[in-house]
């Protein structure tokens, strides 16, 4: 599981210090630290990671990112989804499991994921692979699943565009038949946007043939967050 990046976490530790050490904040509640921090830090994190935002910020790292909440409740949330991040990575070993903040990141490769050849049919193997992620989804209701489709050059940019959306359309209607509320899903095609490999090569182009989750908290879970952070 890939976490964070250092540059990011050593920016908020100093933001954190600052704030804790200043005589005006002293005199506040850890709740109002918290959403100053949290609002602070939400600058820091675009400052730092607004190359990777501005190149792929309708993907799942910008929606992971855009749904950043900071300061103590930020961290109840990222401990939530530590734990999630660690159930999935055993539920299905060779995920790209990413913690991204106070979210989750996951990219189902080819080899987790496939499609019969220019269609949106999910194969036996894919099923049998969501399945494996249906027990933790369920575990943690509180939390919203962005689904990106993402296809290879090959073909006519128009064509991959409405590819990629129903394939994504299609891991939410699987994940959904299988007792998932479609109210935490949404999905969104990107075709060949956000390459993670070159297209030049048949490996490359398997490799960006890809669907990504973002995994959020929803509401509810920023508010119980909030209250606990209050506490």
């Amino acid at each position: 599981m890939k976490k964070t990046s250092t540059i990011l976490l050593t920016g908020l530790l100093m933001l954190s210090t600052i704030f804790t050490s200043c005589e005006a904040v002293k005199n506040t509640n850890k709740t109002q630290r918290g959403a100053a921090i949290g609002a602070v830090g939400g600058a820091i994190i675009g400052g730092v990671l607004g190359n990777n935002i501005g190149k792929g910020g309708n993907g799942a790292l910008g929606a992971v990112l855009g749904g950043v909440i900071g300061g103590v409740a930020g961290g109840v949330i990222g401990n939530k989804m530590d734990k999630q991040a660690r159930e999935i990575e055993t539920a299905l070993p060779g995920a790209q499991v990413e913690r991204v903040g106070e979210g989750i990141k996951l990219v189902l490769g080819e080899n987790a994921v496939r499609f019969d050849t220019n269609k949106s049919t999910l194969t036996a193997a894919a099923k049998a692979n969501l399945d494996k992620l249906v027990p933790v989804f369920n575990q943690y209701p509180d939390t919203n699943i962005q689904i990106y489709g993402y296809t290879d050059s090959t073909g006519t940019p128009e064509y991959n565009l409405t590819l990629s959306g129903q394939r994504a359309a299609s891991v939410k209607s699987y994940l959904a038949g299988k007792g998932i509320s479609a109210g935490r899903f949404t999905t969104t095609g990107l075709g060949i946007a956000d390459p993670i490999a070159t297209n030049d090569t048949a490996e490359g182009r398997s490799q960006n043939r890809r669907v990504e989750f973002a995994i959020t908290a929803n509401e509810k879970m920023v508010q119980d967050a909030q209250k606990e952070a209050g506490k």
